[in-house]
């Protein structure tokens, strides 16, 4: 996956400035990194526990499950 990232088709800025990756880049990216990216499409399989818990919690509570 070598190209340009584009800017709200691959990321946007949270209202923190930070980069958050969109589902759909994540997709193409093919695999779960194990950062806890918030919009992870493989439910954080990468995340160590119990972080990862955490975040399947946070991602359900929020309504946010596909």
């Amino acid at each position: 996956m070598n190209r340009r990232l584009n800017e709200d088709d691959d990321y946007y800025f949270n209202s923190d400035g930070l980069v958050v990756f969109t589902k759909e880049y994540l997709l193409q990216r093919g695999y779960c990194c194990g950062n806890g990216c918030k919009n992870c499409p493989y439910d954080y399989k990468n995340v160590e526990e119990p972080r990862r818990s955490l975040l399947l919690k946070k991602r359900e509570e929020e309504g946010e499950v596909d």
